[in-house]
């Protein structure tokens, strides 16, 4: 029997029969995690001394969420995550819709981020765990079962965890969602755990954990001895996110295999994928983004003559071949290896976003001298008409998206982000949250950045990603 994993091209791949045997030596991984286990690795929460105690509102909850809120607080407290509390503390809580499902209870930590000290937890390096798994054959990844709520909350902490609800006061014993130095801890214990073989054949970026080996008998002993490490610690695993002895793996933003690594598609696809303009508005538009980089561009001018050359009042729209290859061309230097920056930890990342009514864009970037240099780019078109009539929330929405693509680069880091929409700055205060908005300020609150408020003039490259013509008509 095979264990059967379906690839991003919808091509089933089949696990080696070597790897097919390890895994069933441990049921007891794939269990629904329960109660609190006894570690050495606690979540501490330390206050900036003179902060003022929070205390959240309680938000209003139509009759189906007061009956999930019984129900998610019954099987909180049966595993024995959370209790009832006596705290001073109280952080409000919200519901977040999921996909398909029932809500999702979170509570709302922003107050009590606020007032922590942020830890110094150091990540891995993303360009050195990549230079450690080159050249092997055999992959695994693995994934743990709602991870954070498997690692305790030091106990003289815990009572700064409480949040309100209608049904009284309660504090969580784990590691809850939202905290702004989860993912620190969550590293610490990970590291903790594969000290020994750490780099060897393992390698561990929050919670990617990945094992790569040359071949497939090494990849089994590596992979039963990651597992029982795993059981040792009486971690959880999560069966629908592994993969098992793959030969070809998606790993922070990289598709790894024995060829070599390269970056994910989608990495360029924003640029790659650039409409053919349809008028001299749209010429100006992309002119005015490209421009941006014109000094990591070879011969820039020289390429863009022919479409400098639309863009005057006395020449005649007339899109010709010299216009085609000229576009081509620049958008492959765009995406060439020159203009776009191998990222590095040691420096802070940039994160510019811009939203418009028909879609969103962003930019990762790191500086250079005076300059920024672009990682990557991504843009979207705008999901609804609803979210596209309100400035703030389609702006939120574009801070939203780009975190969660840009995770592995940016969790556990202090990062600026550049916007040109000023209200942004309120977002860590803000009372009166949507649906959507406690959804997305849920995942935002989990970073750590500064807001730098741009003018429109200056955020010409993710204002542009944001206007692609193709995104004109996704709401129409």
């Amino acid at each position: 029997m095979y264990l059967v994993y379906v690839s991003a091209k919808e091509e089933a791949v089949k696990t080696p029969p070597e790897i097919e045997t390890i895994v069933p030596k441990y049921p007891d991984l794939f269990e629904e995690p329960t109660g609190v286990v006894d570690r050495e690795i606690f979540h501490a929460i330390e206050i900036i001394p003179g902060s003022k105690t929070p205390k959240g509102r309680i938000y209003r909850m139509a009759p189906a969420e007061f009956d999930e809120l019984r129900r998610q607080l019954k099987e909180l407290t049966e595993k024995g995550w959370i209790r009832p509390s006596t705290s001073p503390f109280g952080s409000p809580v919200l519901f977040v819709p999921k996909k398909g499902g029932t809500p999702r209870m979170c509570i709302d930590y922003r107050g009590l981020n606020a007032i922590t000290v942020k830890n110094a937890e150091p990540l891995p390096r993303i360009d050195d765990l990549l230079d450690r798994v080159q050249r092997c054959k055999y992959y695994t990844k693995i994934d743990l079962k709602s991870g954070y709520h498997q690692i305790a909350i030091r106990p003289e902490d815990q009572h700064k965890t409480a949040f309100h609800t209608r049904y009284g006061l309660y504090e969580f014993v784990v590691m809850p969602f939202g905290l702004c130095n989860a993912p620190g801890t969550f590293q610490h214990a990970m590291n903790k755990i594969f000290h020994d073989y750490l780099d060897k054949f393992v390698v561990v970026y929050l919670d990617d954990i990945l094992i790569f080996s040359r071949s497939v008998e090494e990849h089994a002993q590596h992979v039963d001895k990651v597992l029982s490490l795993l059981r040792q610690h009486k971690y959880k695993i999560n069966s629908e996110k592994c993969e098992f002895g793959r030969t070809r793996i998606l790993y922070l933003g990289h598709e790894v295999s024995a060829d070599g690594i390269r970056p994910e598609d989608a990495k360029v696809a924003s640029i790659r994928d650039w409409p053919r303009p349809q008028s001299v508005i749209e010429v100006r538009s992309l002119l005015g983004m490209c421009r941006y980089y014109r000094n990591f561009v070879k011969n820039y001018s020289t390429i863009t003559s022919a479409l400098t050359d639309l863009t005057r009042l006395d020449t005649p729209w007339d899109w010709t071949d010299e216009c085609e290859a000229a576009f081509k061309r620049l958008k492959h230097a765009l995406t060439h290896h020159k203009v776009l920056m191998v990222p590095d930890p040691q420096r802070p990342f940039v994160v510019t976003t811009n939203a418009s009514q028909c879609g969103i864009g962003a930019m990762l970037a790191q500086q250079e001298g005076k300059k920024l240099r672009p990682i990557e780019y991504m843009s979207k078109k705008m999901p609804s008409k609803k979210l596209a009539k309100s400035t703030y929330e389609r702006e939120l929405y574009a801070l939203y998206k780009a975190l969660v693509h840009w995770r592995h680069y940016l969790l556990g880091r202090f990062f600026y982000l550049r916007t040109d929409h000023q209200t942004l700055k309120w977002i860590k205060t803000q009372p009166v949250l949507s649906d959507a908005l406690k959804r997305w300020i849920e995942v935002i609150d989990q970073y750590n950045f500064k807001l730098d408020c741009l003018k429109g003039e200056y955020n010409k490259v993710a204002d542009a990603m944001s206007r692609r013509a193709d995104y004109l008509g996704a709401l129409i």
